[in-house]
């Protein structure tokens, strides 16, 4: 499967080489396909659910680069696989070094070929156990839980209730959902008592209640 994918924009800062940022600024005009056949070739090789292992080449803010045991040097960046943020875990992380160190060897599964930045498209986490299914099966609507206050946002408050799994409290009526808590009594890392009003396994959402 391929992907037509947008280039990401560059970002400099504490994680990362100056040198993979500038690459981004010279992707725009690259015909992979005749400047690269055979890293194109590789690429379309892959196929989706195919496990690749290799080792973390190098960190940015907006993902992880993976040079591929089996896979050709990237003429461009650190390596031919790369992680985006949210394909690195199931729970929410502050920085992709919360979950990996360059040098790391790691087994992802991959995705997607994306064909403008010639790169295969991986995921760490799919091949972790996922949180909130273990959640989905061992929870009922009307349970209680413990909670710590994630986020609060004018519609309602975000609250971890364990494992990465976070729950929303609306304030105000949500796909008509009644209103079931008042932002006044929410403040990030409190901790409180809230009831399970419903798991919607398919979106991967928690709806919550005020104890």
């Amino acid at each position: 499967m391929k992907l037509i994918a947008r280039p990401r924009r560059p970002v400099v800062g504490p994680i990362g080489e100056s040198s993979t940022c500038d690459a981004y600024a010279k992707v725009a005009g690259m015909d992979w396909q005749s400047e690269s056949p055979g890293l194109w070739a590789f690429l379309e090789s892959l196929h989706r659910g195919e496990i690749l292992s290799g080792t973390v080449a190098a960190i940015e803010r907006f993902g992880v680069f993976v040079a591929l045991d089996n896979g050709p040097d990237h003429p461009m960046f650190p390596g031919v696989g790369f992680i985006t943020i949210p394909e690195l875990s199931w729970r929410h992380i502050g920085a992709p070094t919360d979950v990996v160190e360059v040098g790391q060897r790691v087994s992802c599964e991959f995705l997607q070929f994306d064909t403008h930045n010639a790169e295969a498209r991986l995921s760490l986490r799919s091949l972790l156990p996922d949180p909130f299914q273990a959640f989905a099966d061992g929870t009922v609507v009307g349970q209680t839980l413990r909670g710590t206050v994630f986020k609060v946002l004018p519609f309602g408050a975000f609250v971890d209730v364990g494992d990465g799994v976070v729950g929303l409290v609306p304030f105000k009526e949500v796909h008509g959902r009644p209103a079931a808590g008042l932002p006044e009594i929410f403040q990030v890392g409190d901790e409180m008592s809230v009831v399970v009003t419903e798991v919607e396994r398919p979106q991967r959402r928690v709806f919550l209640s005020r104890l």
